[in-house]
């Protein structure tokens, strides 16, 4: 991916960027500045565009799937095909309550109000790491985006604002909000607080609060003696430290608050892009995705599987990765796969600490034989607390950018992880702002690092 000519990055100084690298919503981090913004070709925008389109109709998709498939009822029109496996991996792991909350009548058809997907620039084209539905960043991006491009960063507060009224209903922008950021996600705190001052701004009545300053009278939640509508989730769904999840369910499934991203953590797990790739499930997504959609999305991600233990018949085979230039059939023969063929990324899924931040992430052709052995062996033994997944290690291509290393300036070499962010409105989805995550060439994992730089993007008229 180039640079567009035509369209001037902005610059800052360095003397700008010790002045802003003050402000308290960058207290306790640290990563490596650029003078300029990094500005997104026309062509890369109009992918990203049709990304996200892409992605709302996956996403609707997988609520349909997913909810046939714990009904037993068949996928297809004209077809008997009933996948209850489905619905199976989706919920391993998971208590008994809240599976049958993600279930419930009064969030059915909620999807998250922001998607982030993670796409590193390859030789092939872009590869979709993960979907992000309870992203961090948008009050960092949006920052950045004021920092860099002035009166022309993308609107990213006020979509995000736009977004949560749309989940408000009936009650619209008369709603009272609530942002409620978990402990463990204690260092996003700034920039939700952040993002609640830019609410305010549009008028909108928000705090910013953890889950446990919440009380409830009877099923309606309560933020400092004012009863809440809608709060924006940031923590995550198998935190121990949020023990009020159960009240906050029953309050939604009473009718008296939403809750967003709702507490749907099926929506949340990463073997959703193997269930893109099953051959089982071909035959649904050609009828509940354009053939464009479906191209983009099959393309875009790379092939996933889900690393199920379960034995296979005699003479049958796994769908998966080859080892040895033959099918496995047994995921153990993964163990003894060659460097060539370790071309390969295992991680959790979802619902364990290990599932975000890259905590899980191995990259197989990165580590020994043995080493990859273990993290197989263990990954197996796990099962399904949580369930990895292995996919396509699609390399990412390098590039050159001009980052600040104590004030001098240089054209750093590095591999580029961007991340746009979809805000859901009224069903639509608003494409504002994207942040670029600039890493050294050497490191394989890429991911907001001391040696790294954090870019908000220049989005193409």
């Amino acid at each position: 991916m180039t640079t567009d000519p035509t369209l001037p990055p902005s610059q800052l100084t360095w003397e700008e960027i010790k002045k802003y690298s003050k402000d308290s919503l960058f207290a306790g981090k640290s990563w490596k500045w650029s003078n300029q913004s990094w500005t997104l070709p026309s062509h890369v925008g109009e992918f990203i565009k049709e990304l996200g389109d892409a992605g709302l109709s996956f996403f609707q998709a997988l609520e349909r799937l997913y909810l046939k498939s714990a009904a037993d009822e068949k996928i297809l029109r004209n077809e008997e095909l009933r996948v209850p496996w489905v619905s199976e991996y989706l919920d391993a792991g998971k208590p008994d309550w809240l599976v049958q909350h993600s279930r419930s009548r009064n969030v059915r058809g909620l999807l998250p109000p922001v998607l982030r997907p993670d796409l590193l620039p390859s030789r092939d084209g872009f590869a979709l790491a993960e979907w992000d539905s309870v992203p961090g960043g948008i009050g960092l991006t949006d920052h950045l985006g004021r920092i860099y491009l002035k009166d022309r960063s993308p609107k990213m507060a006020r979509a995000f604002g736009d977004a949560l009224v749309s989940q408000a209903g009936k009650l619209g922008r008369s709603a009272r909000f609530a942002i409620l950021v978990s402990e463990e996600s204690a260092t996003y705190r700034p920039e939700m607080d952040c993002l609640g001052v830019e609410l305010s701004k549009q008028g909108l009545q928000v705090e910013v609060a953890r889950p446990d300053e919440v009380s409830f009278v009877g099923s309606e939640a309560f933020l400092n003696g004012q009863k809440i509508n809608v709060i924006y989730r940031f923590w995550e769904l198998f935190d121990p430290d949020v023990p009020q999840m159960k009240d906050f369910a029953t309050s939604v499934e009473a009718g008296n608050l939403v809750i967003t991203p709702a507490m749907r953590p099926f929506l949340e797990e990463k073997l959703s892009l193997g269930l893109l790739h099953h051959p089982k499930l071909q035959s649904y997504w050609e009828e509940n995705l354009s053939k464009s959609e479906r191209t983009l999305l099959l393309k875009t991600v790379p092939v996933t599987w889900i690393l199920d233990p379960a034995p296979v018949p005699p003479g049958a085979y796994l769908d998966g990765p080859s080892v040895g230039g033959r099918p496995m059939s047994d995921w153990n023969d993964l163990c003894k796969a060659s460097k060539k063929e370790r071309s390969l990324v295992l991680k959790a899924s979802g619902f364990h600490e290990s599932s975000w931040g890259a905590r899980s992430v191995v990259v197989g052709d990165d580590v020994s034989i043995d080493d990859w052995a273990t993290s197989v062996k263990q990954a197996l033994d796990n099962y399904p607390s949580p369930i990895f997944i292995i996919q396509e290690f699609k390399k990412p291509s390098i590039m050159e950018h001009p980052v600040f290393d104590d004030g001098s300036l240089s054209n750093m070499k590095g591999r580029l992880r961007l991340s746009p962010y979809y805000f859901l409105e009224n069903g639509k989805v608003n494409w504002q702002g994207a942040l670029a995550t600039f890493c050294p060439a050497d490191k394989k994992i890429i991911h907001g690092m001391r040696d790294g730089a954090l870019i908000p993007c220049e989005m193409p008229e």
